[in-house]
């Protein structure tokens, strides 16, 4: 089930606040929100949920098991390493598995047919990848290695921490949650009008990120890449480079402020997730605004443990490019998400040097923005193409001209030129010459008149287009 259908706004949301709000007892509403968050997922997945109830189960265990070693050691975590060892492998073979088993399959295919001529090749096998797998697989380890820690107490209540894992606003898309941000917040919470009305803004102005801007450009993107790619010139290709580049900020941002939006009607509060990616002034800043909750989570829980930027600058070096690795193959299971997530490894070791000096004290701050989106734009085309060697070819064709069969002018008409002109507006120019405009919409306390107006026409439009259009691609399948 997405957020963004039908059945959705208007079935399986109001029968949730509806059973929600009818009963005052926290217990009773925290089993509301955990029995729909598992139809929710059992809806497209009826049955993955048993494989996602396997992990809760599991991460359960190994959260009570490493608490009693740690009571045991007095309060250390000493002894408790092999266990959350055995955790991290349990896992991740379980995502390895339904993830990356083909990929390992094909990758080791080449190299025993280079070795031993072809024998002893492995067959890839029919394996559907369950929806949202990297997301509570991610939330889990964090739950488990926070107890290891002692930063947490272990939750003996399974129930809740089968909501934690499994809360829909955030079970398929993001952004990971850490337990020890809202362990307090699933016992108690307070409910209030300000921030159910926060809560339905956010939703709001998220779902017309999706449907109104994102969906659109994505329809193009498709149409551009269904084509041969022999065919396709320069322009075109810029054009779905750069469509691509708003498609998926639109889109996985939108689905970040749905997410923030829906746990706010239900007292919970999650972090940001994006801040303006766009206006960054150098890689760095941008991973401080993209995605920040996998950024955040790739910090704490494995680029502190390997050393961080404590060891010298070679070791710090090599640090960044092991979490950059797992950021690229977190994405997907393909080369050309390893080299997406390796390329930027390279920028963020180039900019610990004098190049992130020269861009701190760069006086023309426009051409650090040039610089930032011409990488992020390269980078995206990697992150789109369905594998490297289309990636390569993209590229070659983005930067030699080529007149290409397929003209422009057969992608673009004067609706795209519209939305794009909207969608650069609206990825932060807009909000950074109007910063009363940012402020009013992460303003807590105050919805007024003129929001409820936006919000029913927001809406009324997003309806319109899911009543009148079947095109609602979901992004996060690969994840």
């Amino acid at each position: 089930m997405l957020f963004s259908s039908l059945v959705f706004l208007w079935y399986f949301l109001p029968a949730v606040f509806f059973l929600y709000f009818i009963t005052g007892n926290a217990a009773v509403r925290n089993g509301v929100l955990l029995a729909a968050s598992l139809l929710f997922y059992a809806w497209g997945e009826p049955v993955y949920v048993c494989l996602m109830l396997l992990s809760i189960g599991i991460n359960y265990a190994f959260g009570l098991l490493s608490a009693r070693i740690r009571r045991r050691a007095g309060g250390k975590s000493a002894g408790g390493h092999l266990l959350l060892g055995l955790c991290v492998l349990v896992n991740l073979g379980l995502l390895g598995y339904f993830k990356y088993f083909n990929f390992a399959a094909e990758s080791l295919n080449v190299l025993l047919s280079r070795l031993v001529g072809g024998r002893f090749l492995l067959n890839p096998k029919e394996i559907a990848l369950p929806i949202g797998i990297s997301f509570y697989t991610f939330q889990a380890l964090s739950y488990v290695v926070d107890v290891y820690r002692g930063t947490i107490e272990a939750q003996r209540n399974p129930f809740y921490l089968a909501l934690y894992i499994s809360f829909f606003p955030q079970l398929i898309a993001g952004p990971i949650v850490k337990y020890h941000d809202i362990c307090e917040q699933i016992e108690s919470r307070l409910i209030s009008a300000e921030g159910m009305a926060y809560g339905i803004r956010r939703f709001s102005y998220g779902l017309a990120k999706k449907m109104l801007l994102a969906n659109p450009f994505a329809l193009v993107v498709d149409s551009i890449l269904e084509k041969p790619l022999y065919g396709l010139g320069t322009g075109a290709v810029w054009l779905m480079a750069v469509l691509y580049t708003l498609q998926i900020y639109f889109d996985f941002s939108g689905y970040s402020d749905m997410a923030i939006g829906l746990g706010e009607m239900f007292g919970f509060h999650f972090m940001e997730n994006f801040r303006y990616p766009y206006l960054s002034s150098s890689i760095r800043d941008f991973w401080r605004r993209w995605h920040i909750s996998l950024s955040t989570w790739f910090k704490e829980y494995v680029y502190i443990p390997l050393g961080g930027s404590r060891n010298g600058g070679l070791k710090t070096c090599c640090n960044l490019m092991i979490v950059f690795f797992a950021t690229g193959l977190w994405h997907g299971a393909g080369a050309n998400f390893i080299i997406w997530g390796l390329y930027y490894g390279v920028f963020l070791i180039l900019e610990r040097g004098s190049w992130g000096t020269f861009l701190e004290k760069n006086r023309f701050r426009a051409l650090n923005h040039v610089y930032v989106m011409l990488i992020v734009v390269i980078g995206w085309v990697f992150f789109r193409a369905e594998n490297l060697p289309d990636a390569l070819l993209l590229l070659r064709k983005m930067f030699c001209p080529q007149a290409g069969i397929y003209p422009i002018r057969l992608f673009v008409n004067r609706k795209v030129l519209f939305t794009a002109i909207c969608g650069i507006f609206a990825c932060g120019i807009l909000q950074r010459l109007a910063p009363g405009l940012t402020k009013r919409l992460y303003d807590r306390k105050l919805t007024g008149a003129a929001d409820v107006a936006v919000m029913l026409v927001l809406m009324f439009l997003c309806t319109m287009y899911l009543v009148n259009n079947t095109y609602n691609p979901f992004i996060y399948f690969r994840f």
